[in-house]
């Protein structure tokens, strides 16, 4: 299992984005949070298979009814030395 970093552009904050992430992301079973960063964007962090990266890019992809996702970039993580319990959403 690895980490990995989406960075989430579009109308993704004030649309409940985060709450559909991680509702989804928890059916599957992965570890990890996501919040929303100062400059408009959502970011996820998580631990996944490779086999396990499709199925996430599309809930990333289709997002809350409001939201409107223009871009999805994925960076794997060197180092990811934290720990997680479930999945987060982070303030």
């Amino acid at each position: 299992m690895e980490s990995y970093r989406f960075i989430v552009y579009g109308k993704v904050q004030g649309v409940f984005y985060r709450k559909f992430v991680a509702q989804k992301l928890r059916e599957l079973g992965l570890q990890g949070y996501v919040r929303n960063l100062p400059d408009g964007t959502v970011e996820v962090v998580l631990r996944a298979t490779e086999d396990e990266l499709p199925q996430v890019e599309r809930i990333l992809y289709e997002g809350s009814p409001l939201s409107e996702v223009e871009r999805v970039e994925m960076e794997p993580l060197e180092e990811d030395d934290l720990l997680y319990e479930g999945f987060e959403i982070r303030y």
